[in-house]
């Protein structure tokens, strides 16, 4: 019976949503509130399918923990630390100020000092799920806002431990020594978490991934990936922390592992299903017959809560100089209260630390103010953005690739992989094509040639597109960084395909050997044969500049791989190496002297 209800359950989820964000998409209102509108359609104050959305709610909080995991992998520790003035200042900033005017309000509004505290304390919080959905979906975090709006949501997540810290010294009857002693004491084991949970990390993680990827079963390391969440989330809601802080801390320990794409390629899928599913148990948690009762009071406070945290904002982006197309974008971005208000008010009514009738009212105001803001952020694209001539970035929808067995996959059909492929087309060889620019597919398919637009990088493209059938792959992406990525990933998870890359510069010859792949330098064979030519133009004969060219190619590489050796220990070492190559190089072409009446290169 259990199991028939939550498959009843489930099905109205899903049907919800199938429904609900294809509309708010195409409306153009972004699927986050398609799926507020899917929870709000099924819950307890409209249909009334699902009376239990609190149950739901806690359950669906995980999809939020496995964002900021995939976050986390995509930040290496410098970038973190480079960072670390945004965070303090913006963050810091946000928390400070929007708390202590919002305490204020709360104290004119006549509620008792405790419960003003952790009211401005809760609201001072930002929605991470709907914000970081709304900069994925988008592809805004690279953007100054995105990128000062992450700093802001970090800062938060910290500081929900001392928040939670302070609410037993606040609770009512308690002996203001012993919530003392529980304050410092959550304090010391958040830190002894926090201290394991890193040395885990950088220790041990790496080996027991290494173990779990020799399995080679799929299934496997993403259930180790998801026992690894799972574990440093409980870890951390057992000693009273963020669980989305813990397994952000993993993430960001994991960035530079060579398993990086492979966890983010399994959690991805299950992280979009949880965060739908969270969204959805937000709409449902919308208690309309408070609303109903009070409607003056909580639309006032809603919207004085938006209000106050937006002038904080707007006063924090003239601070970090953020351009002036960008302003908006981070203001209505963070204008709203967050998931982590909820836990925060509900902890204080467990230690009687706040009334639970205004702890209700506040959830409310938290709800509603969550619902406005993908409406704010829809006013901000359609009719404020256009203003400051923002471009926002618009990508079509990548193609379904189907697995054509192909021997040869290239990835990037650019100008150099266009000669390799009109080698290998000439050859009769079947090739199978991957870019990711619009503009390049469109041409190369008014030359009859059968390409998909995708991005190479990701991993269920590759097996859609049949690397595990193919042979060799032929990376040629313009971007540096996707090369290296699609590398490690191809590398990883398809071992018996040989990886040939185009390499720009020196630095990645020797990055892309050691990532294993074949490389060839962009350029050097033009140089090279461009060279002869002027040899050959000064009167040499055919076959000694067809041997100097040889010699010349096999002396560079030899040299090659001591300058870079050089290189490494500093800039000056590998300017002597290449001052020493140089010369050694002008001396074996002047000792090889003797007149050639054949010459054995030509073989």
């Amino acid at each position: 019976m259990a199991a028939s209800n939550l498959l009843l359950d489930s099905a109205y989820f899903l049907g919800a949503a199938v429904v609900m964000v294809p509309i708010a998409k195409r409306l153009g209102l972004g699927s986050v509130l398609g799926y507020l509108a899917a929870g709000i359609l099924i819950g307890p104050s409209a249909v009334g399918l699902i009376d239990e959305p609190e149950a739901i709610l806690h359950f669906a909080e995980f999809g939020v923990v496995l964002l900021l995991f995939i976050i986390g992998l995509e930040l290496n520790p410098r970038m973190l630390w480079s960072m670390r003035r945004a965070i303090l200042g913006i963050g810091g900033g946000q928390v400070l100020l929007s708390a202590l005017l919002l305490f204020g309000f709360a104290w004119l509004l006549d509620f008792d000092w405790r419960t003003s505290l952790i009211a401005g304390m809760g609201l001072a919080l930002s929605s991470t799920a709907i914000a970081l959905k709304v900069l994925e979906e988008k592809n805004l975090l690279p953007t100054p806002a995105g990128q000062a709006g992450f700093a802001v949501l970090l800062f938060q997540d910290i500081a929900v431990i001392p928040m939670l810290t302070v609410l037993p010294m606040l609770a009512i009857g308690s002996p203001v020594k012993s919530s003392a002693e529980t304050g410092w004491l959550a304090v010391v084991e958040a830190l002894v978490a926090i201290i394991v949970i890193v040395l885990i990390g950088r220790l041990i993680l790496r080996p027991i991934l290494r173990i779990m990827a020799r399995v080679e079963l799929r299934e496997v390391f993403t259930a180790f990936s998801l026992f690894l969440v799972i574990g440093v989330a409980l870890v951390m809601e057992e000693v009273g922390l963020s669980m989305a802080l813990g397994t952000f801390l993993v993430g960001v320990l994991l960035a530079e592992s060579e398993y990086r794409h492979a966890l983010e390629a399994d959690i991805e899928p299950i992280k979009g299903l949880l965060m739908g599913l969270f969204f959805i148990a937000v709409g449902m948690s919308v208690d309309f017959g408070l609303l109903e009762a009070e409607p003056v009071g909580i639309l006032g406070a809603t919207a004085l809560l938006v209000i106050a945290k937006a002038l904080v904002l707007l006063l924090l982006a003239r601070f970090a100089k953020l351009p002036k197309g960008q302003v908006p974008l981070f203001t209505f971005l963070l204008a709203q209260g967050g998931e982590f208000a909820f836990v925060l008010f509900t902890v204080a009514v467990s230690l009687h630390a706040m009334d639970p009738a205004d702890a209700e009212r506040l959830i409310l105001i938290v709800t509603l103010s969550m619902l406005l803001n993908p409406l704010l952020l829809f006013i901000e694209e359609r009719w404020i953005a256009p203003r400051f001539h923002r471009q926002t970035p618009t990508t079509p929808e990548y193609d379904a690739i189907q697995n054509q067995q192909n021997p040869v996959i290239i990835a990037g059909f650019g100008r150099f992989g266009q000669v390799v492929g009109r080698l290998l087309h000439a050859h009769r060889i079947p090739l199978t094509l991957l870019d990711h620019d619009p503009d390049r597919i469109d041409y190369i398919r008014k030359l009859q040639y059968k390409i998909f637009f995708g991005d190479a990088t990701r991993l269920d493209l590759l097996h859609a597109a049949g690397a595990h059938d193919a042979k060799v792959l032929v990376v040629s992406l313009d971007d540096s960084a996707a090369c290296r990525k699609l590398i490690q990933v191809a590398g990883t998870h398809f071992p018996h395909l040989k990886i040939i890359a185009r390499a720009r510069d020196i630095p990645q010859v020797f990055e892309y050997q050691e990532l294993g792949a074949s490389t060839h330098r962009e350029a050097f064979d033009t140089a090279l044969s461009l060279g002869e030519e002027v040899l050959r133009e000064l009167g040499y004969p055919a076959f000694e500049v067809h041997r100097a060219g040889k010699r010349f190619r096999t002396h560079d590489m030899e040299s090659l791989h001591e300058i870079h050796a050089q290189s490494k220990k500093s800039p000056e070492l590998g300017i002597n190496a290449a001052i020493q190559a140089r010369e050694a190089m002008g001396k074996l072409f002047a000792e090889d002297s003797e007149p050639l009446t054949h010459d054995e290169s030509w073989s």
